[in-house]
């Protein structure tokens, strides 16, 4: 089963966005699946401290945020934000 952002997360934006985050998203669950503790990956509100919302780097200037919950064994990918140059 892929993964796959809610509609109301992706709405107006390119299917090259969605399609990335749908990627990066997956990559976080595989890495996920084999142990590695997501809570740390990309940048927190609190720099070097893992765990809470968690913006990753999306393509040139964008990003988006993920919220990894690991005892639900969920990722939540909160917002998606494209480079300012595509909006």
């Amino acid at each position: 089963m892929g993964v796959r952002p809610a509609e109301h997360v992706v709405t107006g934006l390119s299917d090259r966005f969605v399609t990335e985050v749908e990627r990066l998203a997956s990559e976080l669950v595989t890495l996920a699946e084999v142990g590695v503790d997501v809570t740390d990956i990309g940048e927190g509100s609190h720099r070097g401290v893992p765990g809470g919302l968690r913006r990753v780097p999306l393509l040139a200037d964008g990003w988006f945020y993920v919220l990894p919950l690991s005892r639900c064994r969920l990722i939540a990918v909160t917002r998606v934000v494209p480079p300012f140059t595509d909006c």
